[in-house]
Protein backbone atom coordinates (compact mmCIF):
# COMPACT_ATOMS: atom_id res chain seq x y z
CA UNK A 1 0.00 0.00 0.00
CA UNK A 2 1.23 3.44 -0.66
CA UNK A 3 2.24 5.62 1.61
CA UNK A 4 1.58 8.99 -0.56
CA UNK A 5 -1.40 9.89 -2.74
CA UNK A 6 -1.18 12.49 -5.86
CA UNK A 7 -2.71 15.74 -5.13
CA UNK A 8 -3.65 18.25 -7.45
CA UNK A 9 -4.58 21.68 -6.70
CA UNK A 10 -5.64 23.80 -9.65
CA UNK A 11 -7.21 27.67 -9.75
CA UNK A 12 -8.24 29.50 -13.03
CA UNK A 13 -5.15 31.31 -12.48
CA UNK A 14 -2.61 28.45 -12.16
CA UNK A 15 -1.40 25.04 -11.16
CA UNK A 16 -1.02 25.63 -7.19
CA UNK A 17 0.40 21.84 -6.24
CA UNK A 18 1.08 18.98 -8.45
CA UNK A 19 2.36 16.45 -5.86
CA UNK A 20 2.68 13.43 -3.77
CA UNK A 21 0.81 13.84 0.04
CA UNK A 22 0.57 12.14 2.87
CA UNK A 23 -2.92 13.74 3.24
CA UNK A 24 -5.06 16.54 2.48
CA UNK A 25 -7.67 18.01 4.86
CA UNK A 26 -10.62 19.34 2.13
CA UNK A 27 -13.18 21.77 3.25
CA UNK A 28 -16.38 20.06 1.81
CA UNK A 29 -19.79 21.09 1.19
CA UNK A 30 -20.99 18.35 3.39
CA UNK A 31 -17.97 19.06 6.18
CA UNK A 32 -14.75 18.52 5.81
CA UNK A 33 -13.06 15.31 4.97
CA UNK A 34 -9.55 13.57 4.87
CA UNK A 35 -7.97 12.06 2.11
CA UNK A 36 -5.03 9.71 2.20
CA UNK A 37 -3.81 6.77 -0.39
CA UNK A 38 -6.46 4.20 -0.93
CA UNK A 39 -9.41 6.71 -0.32
CA UNK A 40 -12.95 5.28 -1.58
CA UNK A 41 -13.48 7.28 -4.50
CA UNK A 42 -16.15 9.97 -4.52
CA UNK A 43 -16.53 14.03 -5.52
CA UNK A 44 -17.57 16.50 -3.31
CA UNK A 45 -18.34 20.17 -3.46
CA UNK A 46 -16.50 22.48 -1.77
CA UNK A 47 -17.27 25.56 0.68
CA UNK A 48 -14.70 28.19 1.37
CA UNK A 49 -12.39 27.48 4.04
CA UNK A 50 -8.51 26.25 4.64
CA UNK A 51 -7.46 23.31 2.74
CA UNK A 52 -4.57 21.19 4.70
CA UNK A 53 -2.27 19.83 2.73
CA UNK A 54 0.70 16.91 4.61
CA UNK A 55 3.20 16.59 2.18
CA UNK A 56 5.21 13.12 2.15
CA UNK A 57 7.74 14.51 4.88
CA UNK A 58 4.79 15.60 7.10
CA UNK A 59 5.15 19.05 6.41
CA UNK A 60 2.00 20.80 6.96
CA UNK A 61 0.76 23.55 4.51
CA UNK A 62 -2.47 25.77 4.36
CA UNK A 63 -4.46 26.40 1.52
CA UNK A 64 -7.72 28.94 1.48
CA UNK A 65 -10.22 27.56 -1.18
CA UNK A 66 -13.49 28.65 -2.30
CA UNK A 67 -15.85 27.08 -4.82
CA UNK A 68 -15.15 24.17 -7.07
CA UNK A 69 -14.92 20.38 -6.32
CA UNK A 70 -12.99 17.58 -5.29
CA UNK A 71 -12.55 14.59 -7.13
CA UNK A 72 -11.07 11.29 -4.95
CA UNK A 73 -9.28 8.21 -6.18
CA UNK A 74 -7.42 6.01 -4.21
CA UNK A 75 -4.26 7.04 -5.93
CA UNK A 76 -5.17 10.34 -7.12
CA UNK A 77 -7.20 13.77 -5.56
CA UNK A 78 -8.09 16.69 -7.67
CA UNK A 79 -9.11 19.90 -6.14
CA UNK A 80 -10.69 22.58 -8.99
CA UNK A 81 -10.91 25.62 -7.02
CA UNK A 82 -12.93 28.86 -8.56
CA UNK A 83 -10.27 30.17 -6.33
CA UNK A 84 -7.22 28.87 -4.55
CA UNK A 85 -4.65 31.28 -2.14
CA UNK A 86 -1.70 29.90 -0.07
CA UNK A 87 -2.63 31.21 3.77
CA UNK A 88 1.04 32.32 3.76
CA UNK A 89 0.43 34.83 0.72
CA UNK A 90 -2.14 36.35 3.24
CA UNK A 91 -1.76 39.81 4.68
CA UNK A 92 -4.28 39.60 7.78
CA UNK A 93 -3.84 43.50 8.09
CA UNK A 94 -4.30 44.26 4.29
CA UNK A 95 -7.44 41.98 4.70
CA UNK A 96 -8.82 43.56 7.54
CA UNK A 97 -8.23 46.78 5.70
CA UNK A 98 -10.17 45.89 2.49
CA UNK A 99 -13.02 44.32 4.84
CA UNK A 100 -13.10 48.31 6.18
CA UNK A 101 -12.99 49.61 2.42
CA UNK A 102 -15.65 46.72 1.21
CA UNK A 103 -17.92 48.15 4.25
CA UNK A 104 -17.49 51.68 3.05
CA UNK A 105 -18.19 51.36 -0.11
CA UNK A 106 -21.69 49.34 0.42
CA UNK A 107 -22.31 52.05 2.55
CA UNK A 108 -21.74 54.54 -0.14
CA UNK A 109 -23.39 52.61 -2.43
CA UNK A 110 -26.06 55.10 -4.35
CA UNK A 111 -28.11 52.90 -6.77
CA UNK A 112 -28.51 48.57 -6.02
CA UNK A 113 -26.46 47.48 -8.62
CA UNK A 114 -23.55 48.71 -7.27
CA UNK A 115 -24.54 47.82 -3.50
CA UNK A 116 -24.96 44.15 -4.47
CA UNK A 117 -21.73 44.53 -6.18
CA UNK A 118 -20.16 45.97 -3.22
CA UNK A 119 -22.06 43.23 -0.83
CA UNK A 120 -20.87 40.69 -2.73
CA UNK A 121 -17.07 41.54 -2.53
CA UNK A 122 -17.69 42.03 0.97
CA UNK A 123 -18.80 38.80 1.28
CA UNK A 124 -16.40 37.20 -0.02
CA UNK A 125 -13.58 39.15 1.93
CA UNK A 126 -15.28 37.90 5.03
CA UNK A 127 -15.35 34.26 3.53
CA UNK A 128 -11.53 34.55 3.39
CA UNK A 129 -11.66 35.95 7.22
CA UNK A 130 -13.85 33.46 8.69
CA UNK A 131 -12.10 30.64 7.05
CA UNK A 132 -8.81 32.20 8.88
CA UNK A 133 -10.02 32.63 11.83
CA UNK A 134 -11.45 28.64 11.67
CA UNK A 135 -8.74 27.81 11.48
CA UNK A 136 -6.35 29.47 14.07
CA UNK A 137 -5.52 32.64 12.60
CA UNK A 138 -5.86 36.10 13.69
Amino acid sequence: MADTIRFELVSPERLLMSEDVRQVDVPGAEGDFGVMPQHAPMISTLRAGIMMVRDAEGKEREVFVRGGFAEVRPDLLTVLAEQAIPVEEIDEAVLAQEITNAEEDVADARDDETRQKAEYHLSRLKEVFAALKAAGHS
